[in-house]
């Protein structure tokens, strides 16, 4: 039985199906839905593929650290995008980027998403809502299922809670059932926006960063758990966090 490829970009969109290996589906949508060729259609044109190879490994060497690395290979995608003349599909490659920073708590509003936004499909106008946490009068039905969930759940959660006594539990459990870490580690970032993510979740996260070996958001998670430590005035856990962090830094410094 052939798949769609209308079907593949739908189920893939934003991460809902996972990737077998390395990058995850969550910040490979823009390159999902640009290789749109089936058994049955045409083969590609250079630049699809191009952008499909040029986006995973700026996922990749964003995630890992590797600043300059990630730079260069965006601006081959940019490149190769822009030949078709298509500002919806470079606003897909902003906004795969602007979800690895979510992931890694890097928030900036998607601004260079920003500019492309009036040209933008719905449904990437609706994921930029969510990595923004404006939640407001988001679609929810245009978010992939397991970001669906989230909101759903933060609605219920403004609806039980008041400002003395909030309850972010709900939405914050929906990590857990996330299979896919990157789409894990962006709900994280984008709950940590709206101050609805548990302890328990950052440690969660901070977790799912460091068993991918993902150094820039094992970096930022381990930040947030440090300054919740010192805050508490945990001075062992502090230590130990520290100690963490010096050696993801060592090792990355040596390299």
């Amino acid at each position: 039985m052939k798949t769609h490829p209308t079907a593949v970009a739908r189920l893939t969109l934003w991460g809902v199906i996972p990737a077998k290996a390395g990058i995850h589906a969550c910040v490979m949508v823009s390159a999902a839905l640009l290789l749109t060729a089936c058994a049955n259609k045409p083969v590609a044109p250079d630049w699809q593929a191009n952008a499909f190879a040029a986006l995973k490994s700026f996922s990749s060497a964003y995630l890992i650290g590797n600043t300059r690395l990630a730079d260069l290979e965006f601006a081959r995608a940019k490149l190769e995008i822009s030949s078709t003349g298509r500002a919806d599909l470079l606003a897909r490659a902003e906004l795969t980027r602007c979800a690895a920073r979510v992931a890694s708590l890097e928030f900036d509003n998607c601004a260079a998403y920003q500019p492309l936004a009036q040209d933008a499909p719905a449904s990437e106008q609706a994921y930029a809502a969510f990595l923004t946490g404006h939640w407001t009068e988001l679609d929810v039905a245009l978010l992939p299922a397991q970001h669906r969930a989230l909101v759903l759940n933060a609605a219920a959660d403004t609806a039980a809670s008041s400002p003395k006594n909030p309850n972010p539990s709900a939405a914050a459990s929906v990590l857990g059932a996330m299979e896919d870490p990157l789409a894990r580690l962006v709900a994280a970032g984008v709950l940590l926006q709206s101050s609805r993510l548990t302890p328990a979740d950052i440690v969660l996260a901070t977790e799912t960063a460091s068993s991918q070996g993902w150094r820039r958001p094992l970096l930022a998670w381990l930040g947030v758990q440090l300054k919740r430590a010192n805050d508490a005035g945990e001075r062992v856990a502090a230590a130990r966090i520290q100690r963490r962090i010096d050696l993801v830094l060592q090792v990355a410094q040596k390299n």
